[in-house]
């Protein structure tokens, strides 16, 4: 089920270093420069993240999820193919990142080429890179950044540690309050799997809800990765395994994976995008071809 190649041979324990080859030529700054989120209210990009994440934790309610669910998942919102979607982004800079302040299209190609250089027969990753934000579309829709981007949790069960901006944000979310919802497993049985969770409202959720209602061609694995890549408190932070069936604790190598990718190619370097089209939009025909409902 591995992904395996000569350059990696084991993805599971796969050294970010190793994404900053000069021969490739993507990240151009240290390991322990990215998710940097202190708080410091003299720099714009630091506060503009910070404000970003307190509306999220202050917002980001069960009974929010639930409007944002039954609105967007009428799949009524606009009809577009892949590639129309995606050129949209080029007028997305995402404000919960700390490490990227270039227009979403950028970052998408930047994931899409770098994994390819390292799986170049694995073309249905290729694609994954591509499109794992195309759910930010949304943001063009009325939906405030805050319900779009950033970081992913559960809600309806209490927040974990490792939630960026754990101890400053979350003071006026009233699920905090409720005692349905502020344990640790909350409305949720221990090990009930993550499809069982409601997560915290964004793109991930989106476009994974997005590719299912369109019949999208991509294997589990992909969609795994889509539907979970900003899930970093479980991913990263080491949380919420309490949650998972044995089934997402398997399918946690794939989204680790793929969160290298993801984070560790950010940069000031921009790929040739308008050359790179026609071999992505044939990936697209393959795999999600035709018009979607959004």
């Amino acid at each position: 089920m591995r992904i395996l190649n000569e350059y990696v041979p084991d993805p599971r324990v796969i050294d970010p270093s190793e994404l900053m080859r000069p021969e490739i030529g993507f990240a151009d700054k240290e390991l322990k420069a990215f998710r940097d989120y202190t708080i410091d209210k003299d720099d714009p990009l630091k506060e503009r993240v910070r404000l970003t994440y307190l509306q999220m934790h202050t917002y980001q309610t069960v009974e929010f999820v639930r409007d944002r669910m039954d609105h967007w998942l009428k799949f009524d919102t606009f009809k577009s193919p892949i590639m129309d979607a995606l050129v949209r982004l080029n007028e997305l800079v995402d404000e919960s990142d700390p490490d990227a302040d270039i227009p979403n299209i950028v970052h998408a190609f930047q994931t899409a080429e770098r994994i390819r250089a390292d799986y170049p027969d694995d073309d249905w990753f290729h694609l994954t890179g591509l499109i794992h934000d195309l759910g930010k579309v949304m943001a063009f829709y009325n939906e405030p950044q805050w319900a779009v981007v950033g970081d992913t949790f559960p809600v309806g069960c209490a927040w974990a540690n490792s939630i960026v901006y754990r101890d400053s944000s979350f003071h006026d979310n009233p699920d905090g309050k409720n005692p349905k919802y502020n344990t640790k497993y909350g409305m949720y049985k221990p090990n009930c799997g993550l499809e069982n969770v409601m997560m915290s409202w964004g793109h991930d959720e989106y476009l994974y809800r997005v590719l299912r209602h369109n019949n999208c061609k991509l294997p589990e694995r992909a969609l795994y990765m889509i539907r979970f890549h900003s899930f970093y408190p479980w991913h990263q932070g080491g949380d919420y395994d309490y949650l998972c069936s044995s089934k997402d604790l398997d399918m946690k190598e794939d989204v680790m994976l793929f969160n290298k990718y993801d984070l560790y190619t950010k940069s000031s370097k921009v790929p040739d995008i308008e050359n790179l089209k026609p071999y992505y939009q044939s990936l697209i025909d393959k795999y999600i071809p035709g018009l979607l409902e959004w």
